[in-house]
Formats: C-alpha cells, sequence, structure tokens
C-alpha cells in the first residue's frame, strides 16, 4: 500500500527533508539535523507538521457524557476554550491511545469538542468511540485528512505567530484553545504541543497550512522533523504511544495519576482496575532515568537491579540539552524513587544508571 503523504509533503521535500516512513505516512525525519532543530525549539522558534494525526469534531446535545464513559478524567470541569489531555482505557484500564480533548461549545442542546489523536491509532480510536457513543449522545466526523496540523513551538513562537493572526494570543492560556483568523482566513490555535515549550497547534484548511508554512519559514522559523520532535518530548519527559504506554499499561502506571479523577466522576470503562491500583498499589510504574556514563539505554534494553532484570527501557536518547543519556523505564515502584541506582543491559553490558525526577528539562511553557 502507498504511503500517504500530508498537504505540506512537497513544502518538506523543497527543503531537502529527509523523509521517513511513520504510521503509514511519508513524513519529515529531519531537515537541518536534529541536534540544530533540537536546539532551535529550545532557544528560538521551530515548527512540524503534524497533519498525519487524527483529527476528530464531535457534535451532539450531549457529547461530554458520551465521552466521560471512555475516559478517567473529568470532562464536566471544561467550559469552552479549555482542553483536557486524557486516555481513552479499555476494560482492563490499558490506554488505548493518549489524546487532548477540546470543548469548543456547551449550550443548551449543542456540545462540541474537536478530540486529537494518534496517527497510528485514529482509525481504532474512531471505531472506539463510534461503538460507544450512543447517537442520542451525538456523531463523530473524521476530518483526519481535510485539515493540516502545524506546531510551532519555542520561546519566540507566541510572538511570531501573534503577527500573523488576529485574536491576542497572550489572553490564551495554557491548554486554551480558540478560534481565530490567521493571514485573514479561518484557523483553530490551541495553546498545546509535544515539546515542553511554550507555543500553539495550528489546525487549518490545506491551502492556508502551506501558505504558513512558507510564511513562517520566511520569518525564520525552523522547519522540524520528528527525530527533533522525539528528543524533546523524552526531555519533557511525555509519553510516547507505542512505546512508553500502550493498551497494557493504567495511566497510574505511566505516571498520568494527574489525568485520573476517581473522586469527580461515575463510572467508566477500565474504572474498577484503577480503584483496585489504588487500594492494592502498582505492580510497576514509569520512571526516569540518568545513565551515568555516555551509553544510550535504547527502547527495549532491560533494566536490572543486583544483577536480575526488573523492568524494561520504554524510550532513550542523548539529551541535546543536557548532553547525557536519558531514558524512560518501567520498574518495580520500590526501585522508582529519585537516587535509586539501577543498571541498564546496553549490547551485552550492564550500565548504571541512576532513577532522577521527570522531566529532565524544563523549558518555557505557558
Amino acid at each position: 500500500m502507498a504511503l500517504a503523504q500530508t498537504p505540506l509533503y512537497d513544502s518538506c521535500t523543497e527543503l531537502n527533508a529527509r523523509m521517513t516512513e511513520f504510521a503509514g505516512w511519508q513524513m519529515p525525519l529531519q531537515f537541518s539535523g536534529i541536534k540544530q532543530e533540537h536546539q532551535a525549539v529550545r532557544q528560538g522558534s521551530g515548527m512540524f507538521d503534524i497533519s498525519h494525526m487524527g483529527k476528530f469534531v464531535l457534535q451532539g446535545p450531549r457529547v461530554l457524557a458520551g465521552l466521560q464513559k471512555l475516559v478517567p478524567s473529568n470532562l464536566e470541569r471544561l467550559t469552552p476554550g479549555q482542553a483536557q489531555y486524557t486516555v481513552l482505557l479499555n476494560p482492563q484500564g490499558g490506554i488505548i491511545d493518549d489524546l487532548i480533548v477540546y470543548l469548543q461549545a456547551k449550550e443548551a442542546g449543542q456540545e462540541s469538542v474537536i478530540a486529537i489523536v494518534n496517527a497510528a491509532t485514529t482509525e481504532k480510536d474512531r471505531q472506539w468511540i463510534e461503538a460507544h457513543l450512543d447517537p442520542v449522545e451525538g456523531s463523530l466526523e473524521d476530518v483526519s485528512r481535510d485539515r493540516t496540523l502545524i506546531s510551532i513551538q519555542g520561546p519566540t513562537a507566541v510572538a511570531t505567530l501573534q503577527q500573523l493572526a488576529e485574536a491576542d494570543l497572550s489572553r490564551v492560556g495554557r491548554f486554551g484553545h480558540l478560534e481565530t483568523t490567521l493571514l485573514g482566513q479561518p484557523a483553530f490555535l490551541a495553546r498545546t504541543g509535544y515539546t515542553g515549550e511554550d507555543g500553539f497547534e495550528m489546525m487549518t484548511a490545506p491551502a492556508l497550512g502551506q501558505q504558513l508554512w512558507q510564511v513562517l519559514i520566511d520569518k525564520g522559523v525552523s522547519p522540524c522533523g520528528l527525530g527533533a520532535r522525539d528528543t524533546l518530548r523524552l526531555e519533557a519527559a511525555m509519553a510516547l504511544y507505542g512505546q512508553d504506554i500502550d493498551d497494557t499499561t493504567t495511566p497510574l502506571e505511566a505516571g498520568l495519576g494527574w489525568l485520573v479523577h476517581l473522586d469527580e466522576k461515575g463510572d467508566f470503562i477500565g474504572r474498577s482496575v484503577l480503584e483496585h491500583q489504588k487500594r492494592s498499589g502498582l505492580p510497576r510504574r514509569l520512571v526516569g532515568l540518568a545513565m551515568t556514563e555516555r551509553h544510550i539505554a535504547r527502547h527495549g534494553y532491560p533494566v536490572l537491579a543486583n544483577g536480575q532484570t526488573v523492568g524494561t527501557i520504554t524510550s532513550g536518547t542523548l539529551s541535546p540539552s543536557l548532553n547525557i543519556p536519558i531514558a524512560l523505564a518501567y520498574v518495580p515502584p520500590h526501585l522508582g524513587r529519585p537516587g535509586q541506582t539501577l543498571d541498564v543491559e546496553v549490547r551485552g553490558q550492564s550500565r548504571a544508571a541512576k532513577v532522577v525526577k521527570r522531566p529532565f528539562y524544563r523549558g518555557s511553557k505557558a
């Protein structure tokens, strides 16, 4: 099957991007180089084509009530213009996917929500939501192929984007969003991201997305690929679906307890498992590791304590900002306290590591 292309594919290849396959799409891995792009986001501003991600529009009289059954977060907290990072759960409490729910409107008889999901799970998520959303609650429209999605991130990102936006972006808080115009055309802007830096994600019609990409390049914003996106998100200790979280990990095990609101809502899929883990304790937890030498712990490497395998690396890289190897791993809770020394088996050799607090690096979040 031929790989899908985003509306920005030609714009990326014209910049000589090194392309790669990701979740059935042809995506830029890097442009000028991963380290250069990483530092552009940490020190100035960079932008990413994330148009491959799933984009759902849900509308109806009781959309929030329908979604409440599928996630552990209390979506009734939201008012229009606010968003919630959360997870879809299976009956075992495992994570079907992580997503952001943006509440656009909440009026008598009509609610409107945008949900952004991962590219690799778009079809699975759509089927899961539609299977559990009662028609009297609302309906789902998949607009994934009809919109571009561009993320601009970094300390200077908001100031740069403000030059193109009609709305006053300083009034949009973290995880806030709004409908406005960019270059005089309609756009959905959300102050969310996946880098640990401040910035916005922009959903637009394809033609506007192509125009925005070029205008932002002309303003000095660095185009960035999936390589830098991965090193940035790992420094910020943000989970990658399919590596750090999946349908066998619960949000409590993954360190996402802050999005589990057991005391604020009624029943939802997977609730009994989370309640049991709250009462009885976790079998494992996701922790941050810093390698004490320059050996990089890769996905799947065993984590050792006293020579015995006790866990597994889920993500690892050499941090461009800290210049040390960092990683995420699942280990038993009693071995997950900051300061705990462990080993990682790297190419058949035990290499020392230490549990550290997450995130590894704090950026310029709003």
